[in-house]
This record gives C-alpha cells, sequence and structure tokens, in this order.
C-alpha cells in the first residue's frame, strides 16, 4: 500500500475533468481461523484495497455517468482510472436517476466533511481473534471427550470507507463485521447440528454456550422420525426467520414495486405502501446507529441500480420503519424512485431489526414449551426465487428438523424441500418471540447485521421429502 487511502481520494477528485466526481476507496482487513474434527487447522490475514471513481458528464438534456473500480490502484494508476471513468461517462447515455450531488448543507456534518476523515483507516488482525481462539481450545476438547466433533470456522472483516465529492463531501465510515459458524457432528457422523453468530469483535461470543446447544440437538436427532411432505404448523428459529426477512427486505425496492415487478406492486398501478401485511403489531425497520448493529449513517453507493443510485452518495440515513405494526411503510427509495413513487426517499441501509410490539415476547424455549405438536427448525439452506409477484421461495432444510410433541422436542426428522412466500408467512404468524441479534445462513456472507425473533407459523409449506443431509 502506498498513499492512505483519502490521500488517494484527494488525488483522483484533483485531476478529475468531468462535470462532477464520486471517489470511493475501500480499505479492507481480515483475519480467519479454521478447525475440523476437534483440531485447529488454518488462520491467516489479508489487506486489501479498492478505488471506485465516478465520473458524471453533465450535459444540456441530462448527464451520463461512467463507473470504474479498480483493486490494488499504486499511486501512478489513480489518474488512469479516472480518465478510464470519464472516458466511459463521456461515451454512456443518459442515466435516468440524474441529480445534483448531495451538497454539505444537505448534510449532518458542517462543511461536509465527517469525523475521523484525517486519521487513518481501522485495521483488524489475528489479535481480534485471541480471547476466542482459546475459549475454543477449552470447546474442542471438551467436544472430543464427549464423542462430538466439531467443525466451523471464525472471521472477522474490518472496512474503512473514505467517500469525498467534488460538491465538497469528505466521509468515512468503518465497519467491522465478524462471524462464527459452528458445526458438530456425532462421532460416526449420522448426526449433524449447526449454530453461528454475528459479532462486531468476538468479545460477546460464547463458544462453549453454542457447543452446549449442538449437543443437546445432538442427543434430540437420536431418535428418528419419517414425515411426509405436507403443511406444518413449524417454529422457525430467529437463524431462519433472519433468511426469510432478509430476502424480503432486499426484494422491497421502490422501483421494481411501481413497474410492476414485485409483490409490493399494486394491481393497477403503484405500490403497496399502506396496506397491512399481518395482523399482529410487528415492526421491520432499519436504524444505522442500532446498538451493537451499528452499520455506515450515510450513503455508499458504489454504482446505481434499481435500488441505489450513485448520486445519492453520502445522503444521511436515518431510523426508517419498512413495516409499521403490521402495515407496510416503505420500501427502499432513491432520490430517483420517491419522485416516482411520491413517496419519501427511504434509502437502503445495512442492517435490519424485526420485532414485536407485543409486551412479554417469549425465548424458543418457551415456545417449544406451549407446542403441541410442531416442527422446529435449525436453518434454511440454498434458498432461491420462484415467484417474484409473490415472492415465493424455495429452499432446503439442513442440520436438523425437530418434533415437538406436547411441549418437549421427541426427535429429528428428515429433512424437506419448502416453498414459502415471507410476506404469505406474515398473514399466518401466530407467535413471534423476543428479538435477538442473528446470523442469516444462507445470507450471513453478505448481510450479518440483524436482530431477529423466533417465529411460530401456521402451515409452513414442506413441499416434499429432501434426501440432503
Amino acid at each position: 500500500m502506498s498513499q492512505r487511502p483519502q490521500n488517494i481520494v484527494e488525488q483522483a477528485l484533483s485531476v478529475s475533468a468531468s462535470s462532477d466526481c464520486v471517489v470511493i476507496a475501500d480499505e479492507t482487513s481480515t483475519a480467519n481461523l479454521r478447525w475440523a474434527g476437534n483440531t485447529l487447522t488454518t488462520n491467516g490475514v489479508a489487506r486489501s484495497r479498492r478505488l471506485t471513481v465516478i465520473a458524471i458528464d453533465r450535459r444540456a438534456a441530462g448527464a451520463a455517468v461512467g463507473v470504474v473500480s479498480r483493486s490494488g490502484v499504486r499511486d501512478e494508476e489513480v489518474e488512469s482510472v479516472v480518465r478510464a471513468a470519464e472516458k466511459e461517462a463521456a461515451e454512456g447515455s443518459l442515466a435516468e436517476d440524474a441529480a445534483p450531488l448531495i451538497e454539505p448543507g444537505d448534510t449532518a456534518w458542517p462543511g461536509g466533511a465527517g469525523p475521523g476523515w484525517e486519521d487513518p483507516p481501522e485495521r483488524t488482525g489475528i489479535g481480534v481473534l485471541e480471547g476466542f481462539a482459546g475459549q475454543l481450545g477449552d470447546t474442542l476438547r471438551a467436544a472430543g471427550a464427549s464423542g462430538r466433533k466439531l467443525y466451523g470456522f471464525a472471521e472477522h472483516e474490518l472496512t474503512s470507507t473514505f467517500l469525498g465529492t467534488s460538491a465538497g463531501l469528505r466521509l468515512r465510515h468503518d465497519q467491522p463485521s465478524g462471524k462464527v459458524e459452528l458445526n458438530a457432528k456425532s462421532a460416526d457422523l449420522s448426526r449433524s447440528a449447526w449454530a453461528g453468530e454475528a459479532t462486531r469483535d468476538f468479545t460477546d461470543v460464547d463458544v462453549a454456550a453454542l457447543d452446549g446447544g449442538l449437543a443437546e440437538r445432538l442427543e434430540w436427532a437420536r431418535r428418528r422420525v419419517e414425515l411426509p411432505a405436507g403443511r406444518y404448523e413449524t417454529l422457525l428459529p430467529p437463524t431462519a426467520t433472519a433468511d426469510l426477512l432478509t430476502y424480503l427486505y432486499w426484494s422491497a425496492g421502490a422501483k421494481d414495486a411501481i413497474d410492476g415487478r414485485t409483490v409490493f406492486s399494486k394491481p393497477g398501478g403503484g405500490t403497496r405502501v399502506g396496506e397491512s401485511l399481518t395482523g399482529l403489531p410487528v415492526t421491520l425497520r432499519s436504524d444505522p446507529r442500532y446498538p451493537g448493529l451499528e452499520c455506515a449513517p450515510f450513503v455508499v453507493a458504489h454504482a446505481s441500480g434499481r435500488d441505489s443510485s450513485v448520486f445519492d452518495n453520502g445522503r444521511p440515513l436515518g431510523p426508517t420503519e419498512w413495516i409499521r405494526r403490521g402495515e407496510l411503510a416503505a420500501l427502499t427509495q432513491t432520490r430517483y424512485s420517491a419522485r416516482l413513487s411520491g413517496l419519501p426517499v427511504t434509502p437502503a441501509i445495512d442492517n435490519l431489526i424485526f420485532e414485536t410490539d407485543a409486551p412479554g415476547a417469549p425465548g424458543l424455549p418457551e415456545m417449544i414449551a406451549r407446542t403441541e405438536r410442531g416442527l422446529l427448525l435449525t436453518c434454511l439452506w440454498y434458498i432461491r426465487e420462484v415467484d417474484p409477484q409473490t415472492l415465493l421461495l424455495t429452499g432446503l432444510t439442513r442440520d436438523g428438523v425437530y418434533l415437538v410433541e406436547r411441549g418437549e422436542v421427541t426427535g429429528a426428522v428428515n429433512n424437506f424441500r419448502f416453498n414459502e412466500s415471507p410476506v404469505a408467512m406474515l398473514s399466518r404468524l401466530a407467535e413471534v418471540g423476543a428479538s435477538v441479534p442473528a446470523l442469516p445462513r444462507e445470507w450471513g456472507d453478505y448481510f450479518s447485521r440483524v436482530a431477529m425473533p423466533p417465529v411460530r407459523v401456521e402451515g409452513f409449506n414442506m413441499s416434499s421429502v429432501s434426501q440432503a443431509s
């Protein structure tokens, strides 16, 4: 690495000849630890830097945009990246989302300069895993003595993002992200259970507690019950709830809804904002300052898309409710889509919280205890969209589906393929528990800052029996 990333941003802006310019420098460092069969296997660290230049060519009829993003750019290569972006803009067609850049006066930062701009980028290293590694060693030995085999990994990433614009913005954000995934198997490998947890710094991870939960699930699986496909009352733990509602959130773009493409499109035109999705007092929201799930408090858009706009870079983000007490309250909006919909500008935010307003929300053990007969899932896997008009998803259950009878788990059942819409599922929620930080197993590589409850769903559609393990 050569210059500091903020100096790279300034250099790119200084040589820009386009009407407007946005420059984003992302510096990322990672640390990881892996284990298999109760033995530590590998660990490592890495660093990378990526430079994105967004050149805007404003013309009488509008504006065209050129975006060039490259890794490992040396000092002498910065100008070539800028010129490549300007060439793309000069040759490009007009951008439908064209707008003035965000001005310093439109932000919460006087003069357009956010805190810490001049400070060096934050970096992680193997030291962030030191305390966790000690816990892990004890847990691996205990698991081996009890006849369990543990597999898994822990990883930590820290990205410092520096955003500068020709309008005068100078903003930075440091984003730590970590997760641990732990898989336990019986000695003969016939039974398997999974647990995962997201974290900012690993100080809040109790690996022995995770293993204790897995040991309990392996014991549940000593009895095997075969069940047919069908609709079952089903308890989804927070991780499974997270996977379904994360996909709902990703599908809640205003532009697609306006164009009649999604489940959030209103028949005859417009969006379903204002409609009730469930009779329960539940709220789906995002907040860049939510404790433990903090994320960038301003828009960082490396490219324009149906749900993002490079022209919105630097726009402040605040608490946003997507579903309010069961009613669809907002969709992800750029300034462009907001002009089309007539709704407020509500850009996407990099975290998600689902919670009930009802007092005394139970935990998963309490929900199990009052289940007469139903299924308890561990997690969902290989989730794919079938029909965007209903947001019908399909996927597989994995690492433990359990039968609950008269308030107790009585055994493990076969895996299923499911076909279910998270929007339709909201209308069949029978109970919503207390929200806790959760790691979506399917989407955790891309979206790990979530807080979700366990939920009870009536008639969850297990469409066929799966032979997947």
